[in-house]
C-alpha cells in the first residue's frame, strides 16, 4: 500500500501535525510520498520520506514587510487559489498511490478531493484543528468528512463536534503517541532546584500564562523554594530577566532521543493551553502532552477547564490542572502536584499505556479498510 500524503507543511519542519505523520509514517517511509503545498521561500527540510513540493502564488519571501506579506497571502488564497490547486493536481498526477492521505489544515485542503484522484482510490482524511483556526473553508471541511472513507480524529471532542455539523458517520481517534520504551518504569523524586520543562515557541496568546506563572515562582521562590524554568525551542521572554529562579533556554530540536531525555530529567512538565479561541482549545489535543504523559514527572496543566486536554487529564487524574490565570491558585497547583508527584506521573503512564500506545495506533492507521 502506498500513501500519498497531502498537508500544507514539510514533514521535517517542527511542528504538531508534522509530528504526528512522521511517528505515523515510522518504519515505512517508503511506502510514503509527501506532497507539500507551501506559500514561503522555496526550500524544504531534508528527512527519510520523499517530498514534492508545489510552491503557491505569490510565495512569502523572509524580506516582506507585514503590508506585503499579508497582501501576498490575500492573492495567493483568493485571486490565485484556483491557479495553485492546478498546480497541485498536474503534481499529484505524476505520483503513484493507493491511499490519498489528506490533512485538513489549510486553504487547499479539498484540492484533490475530486473523483480522477479518488476513482478506486481510498481517501483518508485527518482532522488536527477545528477548521475555524486552521484556515480551512467550511465547505471544503464538508466535503473532506463527507467523502472519506476513513476519519481520523484528534480527539472525541473533535469526531463528535464534526459529526454533529456534517453528518453522523463513523471516525477513529489517531494521535501521537509513545513507543512502550519511551514509558518511565517509575515516577522520580523532585530535584533542588525543581526544574519545570516546556517546548514550543509562545504565541501572543500565550504570554499571560507564562507571565503568571513566572510570578508564581517567584513568589514560591520567596517562601523556601527553588526552580530552573527549560525552555525549548521558545523565544527569549523579557519579563523573565531578573527573576528569583534560573531560566534556561535551549535550541530547537527534532531530535526524539535528545527531547526523551529532557523530560526523563524534568520535575515538572508545564503544559498551557491559551484561553483564547474556544475552537482551537474545545477540541484539539497538544502532541506536546502526549509526549509529556510518558516521563518520570508529573505535568502541570494550566488552561481552560473546558478544553480536550483538560477533560482527558482530569478524568484520568494525569496531571494537577489549574484553571485560572490567577497566580495564587497555580502557586497551590504547583505545591499540590510536588505533593503528590509519585501518583500524579503513575496514573500519565497508565494512560500514555492505555490510550496513546505508538505501535497500536500505527497498526490501527495502516489497517486495510
Amino acid at each position: 500500500m502506498k500513501i500519498l500524503s497531502f498537508h500544507p507543511f514539510s514533514l521535517f519542519a517542527n511542528g504538531g501535525g508534522n509530528r504526528i505523520l512522521r511517528r505515523l509514517y515510522q518504519g515505512r517511509e517508503a511506502q510514503v510520498t509527501s506532497l507539500v503545498v507551501e506559500g514561503v521561500t522555496p526550500g524544504l527540510p531534508k528527512g527519510n520520506i520523499t517530498e514534492v513540493a508545489v510552491y503557491a502564488f505569490p510565495i512569502t519571501r523572509w524580506w516582506m514587510k507585514w503590508r506585503l506579506r499579508n497582501l501576498a497571502i490575500w492573492l495567493r488564497q483568493r485571486l490565485f487559489r484556483g491557479f495553485t490547486i492546478r498546480k497541485i493536481q498536474r503534481a499529484a498526477k505524476t505520483i503513484q498511490y493507493d491511499v490519498l492521505h489528506v490533512v485538513n489544515h489549510g486553504v487547499f485542503s479539498a484540492a484533490l478531493c475530486h473523483s480522477q484522484f479518488l476513482n478506486g482510490k481510498q481517501l483518508w482524511v485527518s482532522f488536527h484543528d477545528h477548521f475555524s483556526t486552521s484556515h480551512s473553508a467550511v465547505d471544503d471541511t464538508r466535503q473532506l468528512w463527507r467523502r472519506a472513507d476513513r476519519r481520523l480524529v484528534i480527539s472525541a471532542e473533535m469526531g463528535n463536534e464534526y459529526a454533529r455539523l456534517f453528518g453522523n458517520m463513523n471516525f477513529e481517534i489517531i494521535t501521537d503517541g509513545v513507543m512502550p520504551e519511551e514509558v518511565s518504569q517509575a515516577a522520580k523524586d523532585v530535584a533542588t532546584p525543581c526544574k519545570i520543562y516546556f517546548a514550543g515557541l509562545l504565541h501572543l496568546h500565550y504570554m499571560p500564562l507564562f507571565e503568571v506563572l513566572a510570578n508564581t515562582l517567584d513568589s514560591l521562590s520567596r517562601g523556601g523554594h527553588s526552580f530552573k524554568l527549560i525552555l525549548r525551542g521558545t523565544q527569549q521572554l523579557r519579563f523573565l530577566n531578573g527573576r528569583l529562579f534560573e531560566t534556561e533556554y535551549r535550541p530547537v530540536t527534532l531530535n526524539d532521543a535528545e527531547l526523551k531525555a529532557e523530560l526523563d530529567a524534568a520535575d515538572l512538565l508545564y503544559l498551557p493551553i491559551k484561553f483564547t479561541t474556544p475552537d482551537f482549545y474545545r477540541y484539539s489535543l497538544s502532541t506536546k502532552m502526549v509526549g509529556y504523559l510518558g516521563a518520570p514527572g508529573s505535568i502541570l496543566y494550566h488552561g481552560p477547564k473546558d478544553s480536550a486536554a483538560c477533560h482527558l487529564l482530569d478524568k484520568s487524574n494525569a496531571a494537577v490542572c489549574c484553571t485560572t490565570l490567577n497566580a495564587d491558585e497555580l502557586a497551590e497547583c504547583i505545591k499540590l502536584v510536588l505533593s503528590r508527584q509519585v501518583q500524579v506521573s503513575q496514573n500519565a503512564k497508565q494512560l500514555a499505556r492505555l490510550q496513546f500506545d505508538l505501535p497500536a495506533i500505527q497498526k490501527r492507521f495502516w489497517q486495510q479498510q
